[in-house]
């Protein structure tokens, strides 16, 4: 059930995987493990870009769907999903429109993913539809600051070249509220500055949180 799609920033495209290796090795991998540690089951992580989460599946997850609708970083997932230690299946999808069924994963991940979709509710949607009832979305996320200066700041860059430059990128969204308001219960919300110093991408959530319903 596949969907076409069209996401093209070539030039972050190429940027991101050198970005993500420098995040890496400052600590974001630590942050990706805890993301990740007790996932089991079936997961579909949505915008998985060259595949950073890949190594950092623990074996108890028996497959991963990883979604990602630009062209450069799937091409590169594709690569490091024959690295991982879990089986991972590398697909186009958008998270709006997320190629699975029902009702189907144990857990949807995300890391650094909704600041940049065109429509957050409607992401959030799909991933609670695609969620078993009691399904856990995990979520790593840089978000809204914690001082009104800083964030009329990241309002101005967002709505000036902020996105652009950075493939869609969003530095101020309150990433925790939406989640809530898509019907989700978050069960745990750990803040954390990365870098430390405080600049608008800096203010970051690592949580959980848990589809409720029984169909």
């Amino acid at each position: 059930m596949g969907r076409g799609t069209c996401v093209h920033h070539p030039l972050f495209a190429r940027l991101y995987p050198l970005m993500g290796k420098a995040m890496e090795r400052g600590g974001m991998a630590e942050h990706r493990q805890a993301l990740l540690a007790r996932l089991t089951g079936e997961v579909i992580e949505v915008g998985a870009g060259d595949g950073l989460n890949f190594p950092h599946y623990p074996t108890t997850v028996t497959r991963v769907l990883a979604v990602e609708p630009e062209p450069h970083l799937r091409s590169l997932a594709h690569a490091a999903a024959g690295q991982a230690p879990v089986p991972v299946e590398v697909v186009d999808g958008l998270a709006e429109q997320l190629p699975a069924e029902d009702a189907t994963a144990n857990a949807v991940v995300v890391s650094l993913v909704l600041c940049s979709v065109r429509d957050q509710d409607a992401a959030l949607r799909e991933f609670y539809r695609v969620l078993k009832p009691g399904g856990q979305l995990r979520f790593l996320e840089h978000v809204q600051a914690d001082t009104p200066g800083l964030a009329r700041f990241q309002r101005v860059l967002d709505a000036a070249i902020w996105p652009r430059l950075a493939g869609g990128c969003h530095t101020g969204r309150d990433t925790a509220a939406s989640i809530e308001r898509s019907g989700f219960t978050i069960e745990r919300l750990d803040h954390f500055m990365f870098p430390d110093a405080r600049t608008p991408a800096s203010f970051h959530l690592l949580g959980t949180a848990v589809r409720s319903g029984s169909g």
